[in-house]
């Protein structure tokens, strides 16, 4: 049981501390740093929770964490009047299946090295395809959890980062 919270933790700091770093690239304001973090965290941690506790597909597992990291975006970027994307996008990239990416390109390369030999040929394409579609398929599922909060609460993404004048002349119009 401890062992087990200990991966848990082990992979939401790892996550964290890569967004903190993906967060920098794009300079956000200090005040959004910790959230990136906690959203990285609670987000990668439930992925990978749900994928080596509960036998969930990679998939799946990466939109109810991006659908978490959208939702929290949402809730947090409210408080500090920051827009949902420069707190999820951060958060989500550690989430990019860059295994799988690596593994379909490679498989190209060496489909190309190995084009007289049908059979090696046939096994690095297939490769090249799973791969492939697994890493697209992925990143079609950050990219539709994290969008879809912002789509169901349109007026909520656009007023969070007014103030609280503004958001309520809005509501009233």
């Amino acid at each position: 049981m401890i062992q087990t919270a200990l991966a848990i933790l082990a992979d939401g700091l790892f996550a964290a501390i890569a967004a903190i770093g993906f967060g920098a690239i794009s300079d956000p304001p200090m005040r959004a740093f910790p959230r990136i973090a906690l959203l990285a965290a609670v987000g990668h941690a439930l992925r990978f929770t749900l994928m080596t506790y509960f036998n969930v597909d990679i998939a799946t597992g990466s939109l109810c964490a991006s659908l978490t990291i959208g939702i929290g975006s949402m809730l947090l970027g409210r408080r500090i009047h920051c827009p949902t994307t420069v707190m999820s996008i951060p958060a989500l990239l550690p989430m990019i299946p860059g295994m799988y990416a690596y593994k379909s390109v490679f498989s190209i390369i060496m489909f190309f090295q190995k084009i007289d030999d049908t059979a090696a040929g046939n096994m690095y394409l297939d490769s090249a395809l799973r791969n492939g579609v697994i890493t697209a398929f992925v990143i079609f599922m950050l990219a539709a959890g994290a969008t879809l909060p912002i789509l169901m609460f349109p007026n909520k993404a656009y007023t969070m980062t007014r103030r609280k004048e503004y958001a309520q002349q809005q509501q009233q119009i």
